[in-house]
């Protein structure tokens, strides 16, 4: 089991860096400090490699959604989420840009996954979204792309990163960028969504 997961980090490194057909079995064994027999003892394709991780990726990825509470207030649920997500792209870059990459490339190895695990689930809360728009809870916007949205803005922190660090950069850049991204992102949606119309409550920014 040790050396299962020594190959599988090792494997996460070469695929997130290089894409499924970029990366090869020897530079994955190098970055495992391992022989390439003795990795082929443990994996006997690198296409078992790659959805070894894929399964346990998508299964992390899809977390934050199934946590979403029908039942809880909307907005402190949607902060959650919206802060999970950026916690997923802080704690786990490497595996957000192998699951963009795999998308890129039209995911020709979990396509059967997104049809079977992905897509039930986002149906699934995108009626509990539409319930509390019916309720008058949150305003009414396609749930769907809602969900996309909140995607799309918070991997950005983890695919761009470099990007991010450079054009914030070295105080701005720093660790508190994801707890600015948080409140600027929660900030832009809680206030999107409420159904009520205060004045907008402005994010806290750090300054340099």
């Amino acid at each position: 089991m040790e050396n299962e997961e020594r190959i599988l980090d090792a494997a996460l490194e070469v695929f997130s860096a290089h894409g499924f057909r970029g990366a090869t079995i020897d530079q994955i064994a190098d970055h495992a400090g391992m022989s390439k027999p003795n990795l082929l003892y443990y994996f006997r394709r690198k296409q078992d490699m790659y959805e070894a991780l894929i399964a346990r990726l998508l299964d992390t990825w899809l977390e934050p959604l199934r946590a979403l509470d029908a039942v809880g207030d909307p907005m402190p649920e949607l902060r959650c989420y919206i802060r999970r997500k950026l916690e997923m792209a802080r704690d786990f870059p490497r595996e957000s840009r192998l699951f963009a990459n795999e998308i890129l490339q039209g995911a020709p190895r979990i396509k059967q996954l997104l049809v079977s695990e992905l897509k039930p689930l986002v149906d699934e809360k995108a009626e509990v979204l539409s319930g509390w728009m019916a309720e008058g809870k949150i305003n009414p916007v396609d749930p769907r792309h809602l969900i996309f949205s909140i995607w799309s803005t918070t991997q950005h922190y983890a695919d761009f990163d470099v990007q991010v660090q450079v054009v914030l950069g070295p105080d701005l850049g720093a660790e508190g960028r994801f707890e600015d991204a948080a409140r600027y992102l929660e900030t832009l949606f809680l206030e999107g969504l409420s159904p009520k119309t205060p004045g907008a409550t402005k994010p806290r920014i750090r300054t340099p």
